[in-house]
């Protein structure tokens, strides 16, 4: 295994800003990303300290179930004394959702292990299960290469309520049927069998999306100690009753300020990721495991859709006493992650970098700082196959990323196109329709009108003859099927769906590959968050 890191151009602006000194991106966030910001937040940090104990003791129990491993419990035990977290977190995808759920979770253990060196004391990794999110037709997919297509797999299971993650039953039948038929897009290896089996094992033990995830994150990252927590865990909620009234009490100006600092971005040219509102309550009401978005009318919280109206102190009296049928959204759940865990930096994708750069002074309404935030790691896996193409087609990745495979592949098929089957066909084409011409010109001189007739049938033989030709070409492409696909494989492989492979396909399809070993491996290799993007040859 090979770890090879290269620049590549970055489309989203904000990333790349950034990543850059002296742009406006700055000023609307709380650190710089360097050592010295993390020596300065960490001693703000030890001047606001929390109930460390009471949230060690949260996650230890969530854990529980999933099993605690001997490094898991080093840092529960760190956390309990005191230690910092580097925090990073995503909703609950099947078989971990994209390749950038475990890239997060890299990323967060290995800035978690720098800064412990750096700062010279315990920095703990946590990953933050987005439980509470509902958009299920945002995790219930897969995507897998079957022949030469990406195929988007898809859960079958259909809900008409907009239920959590966390609430939502996963059909242990479907789900096995789903694993099945990605299985064999992945192809048999010598590891297929006991991989399948051991995921079959874990679904057996999962009762939701969230409980499936959570055994597979576990799973794939115990012997680091990554440490779990579902934001929907009812302890979790109970423990942030006072945290949900907090901003209940200063939801107006959270809203006007998340705003007006949105505003501020699109003035300088960086969008509106939010598309905040003065009205936002930006929270949601958990109603039988559906989450109702609120606003604000007239001192009330609202969701008209869903027939919601509750006064402010409706709002504190479910804060304080059933916390548990409260949600964050966006602007909210970072906050409350700085109200409940001590964050020296939290990992985020480009989007998420996007949103944090409108809430900082949303922190500051609540007394609280905005920690650091560390863009995750960018990582693109290149199998023994793909490498040995690549190198056979005189490509790089970054040539396949700009669309020079599929270049190829184009100027190949024109290359062995039988140009004299085309000509031929054409004059065949072209003396049938002079004939018709004739034709048509002798029946006017007869004063016969049969012109639709005539326009039909060429119509037919201009089908006939289409047809004749797309055989041909199929033909041909069928003799030279092999030097196609290998253009298709590169492309399939390293930009499916015209973008990283991390954003489509899951690590299991690698896992298949190399073996149960993969992300111990990957793991193993000095990764350091910045401008570039990690090829990483297994």
């Amino acid at each position: 295994m090979k770890l090879e890191s290269i620049q590549v151009p970055i489309k989203n602006r904000v990333l790349a800003d950034y990543w850059s000194p002296k742009t406006a991106i700055h000023e609307y966030f709380e650190y710089e990303y360097n050592d010295q910001s993390f020596e300065k937040r960490v001693r703000y940090l030890e001047q606001h300290a929390k109930d460390q104990k009471k949230i060690a003791a949260i996650i230890r129990q969530f854990m529980e179930p999933l099993g605690i491993s001997k490094k898991s419990n080093e840092h529960l035990q760190q956390l309990e004394q005191g230690a910092v977290t580097v925090v990073g977190g995503q909703q609950a995808g099947i078989l971990t959702g994209p390749l950038y759920s475990v890239h997060k979770a890299i990323s967060v253990i290995k800035l978690a292990k720098e800064q412990s060196l750096k700062l010279q004391r315990p920095v703990v990794p946590v990953f933050w299960i987005a439980g509470e999110d509902h958009d299920l037709e945002e995790i219930n997919h897969t995507y897998t290469v079957h022949g030469v297509e990406v195929k988007k797999r898809v859960y079958g299971e259909r809900s008409r309520r907009k239920t959590m993650a966390s609430a939502t039953s996963i059909n242990k039948e479907t789900m096995t049927q789903l694993m099945n038929t990605i299985a064999k897009d992945f192809g048999e290896t010598e590891f297929t069998e006991a991989l399948m089996k051991q995921l079959i094992d874990i679904l057996n033990k999962s009762e939701t999306f969230t409980d499936f995830f959570a055994q597979l994150m576990n799973q794939l990252f115990k012997d680091e100690g990554l440490l779990l927590i579902d934001a929907t865990n009812y302890k979790l909620r109970q423990y942030e009753s006072g945290n949900f009234t907090h901003i209940i009490q200063h939801n107006e100006e959270i809203a006007r300020v998340v705003t007006e600092k949105e505003e501020q971005l699109e003035r300088a040219g960086y969008g509106k990721p939010i598309l905040a509102t003065n009205e936002a309550a930006n929270l949601f009401f958990v109603e039988d495991g559906e989450r109702h978005l609120l606003e604000r009318k007239n001192q009330s919280f609202v969701n008209l859709a869903a027939n919601i109206k509750l006064s402010r102190e409706q709002m504190m009296e479910i804060a304080t006493n059933q916390p548990e049928r409260l949600s964050n959204n966006v602007v909210t759940r970072p906050l409350m992650q700085e109200m409940v865990l001590p964050v020296l930096a939290f990992v985020g994708g480009p989007g998420e970098l996007a949103y944090w750069a409108t809430l900082k002074d949303a922190f500051s309404v609540l007394g609280l700082q905005m920690p650091i935030f560390a863009p995750r790691l960018h990582i693109t896996i290149v199998t023994r196959h793909v490498e040995q193409l690549l190198r056979e087609q005189q490509l790089t990745v970054a040539d396949v990323w700009a669309g020079k495979a599929l270049q190829l592949k184009e100027q190949f098929i024109a290359e062995v196109q039988d140009q004299e089957a085309k000509s031929q066909i054409q004059t065949m084409q072209q003396e049938l329709f002079d004939k018709y011409n004739q034709l048509a010109s002798y029946l006017k001189e007869q004063h016969v009108s049969l012109d639709k007739i005539l326009v039909k049938n060429k119509e037919n033989h201009q089908k006939q003859f289409d047809y004749l030709q797309q055989k041909i070409e199929q033909s041909v492409l069928h003799k030279h099927e092999t030097t196609i696909r290998k253009f298709m494989t590169l492309q399939n492989e390293l930009c499916p769906n015209e973008g990283y492979q991390e954003r489509s396909y899951n690590p299991y399809q690698y896992i298949n590959e190399f073996g149960p070993m993969l992300v111990t491996e990957m793991l193993k290799h000095n990764y350091s968050i910045g401008n570039h993007h990690y090829l990483l040859y297994i």
